[in-house]
């Protein structure tokens, strides 16, 4: 079932591939779409780094618990979005992807998987 929704997520957004991970840096399952150029296993588990440090700022700012990220580089725009206290989805997409369309897809993907990871 996670396959199936990381890769339709994948599929609607001009995304190069997607992943759900644990905060520990351990894939949970992922989704390379055919001209990936990136190991998304490996953007996973720098990404649990950095989102981890976010989620301390933002508990020291009292701003509430962290629920997306991104960031954008020359080759690549990467989504993260919060599933649970354990749990993290990311999606790689091109300069070009629809980031937008990868955020909701990112939104809804977190949804269906919520009950299941819990």
């Amino acid at each position: 079932m996670f396959k199936e929704a990381l890769e339709t997520a994948v599929n609607g957004t001009g995304g190069y591939a997607a992943l759900l991970m644990d905060f520990e840096g351990i894939p949970l399952e992922s989704y390379l779409g055919q001209e990936s150029p990136f190991d998304i296993e490996v953007v996973g588990a720098e990404i649990s780094v950095l989102v981890k440090q976010i989620q301390r700022a933002a508990e020291m700012l009292e701003a509430g618990g962290t629920e997306e990220v991104s960031f954008k580089s020359e080759q690549m725009t990467t989504l993260v979005r919060v599933i649970n206290q354990d749990y993290f989805a990311a999606m790689t997409l091109s300069p070009q992807g629809n980031a937008g369309r990868g955020r909701f897809e990112l939104r809804m993907l977190a949804s269906k998987v919520r009950d299941e990871l819990s």
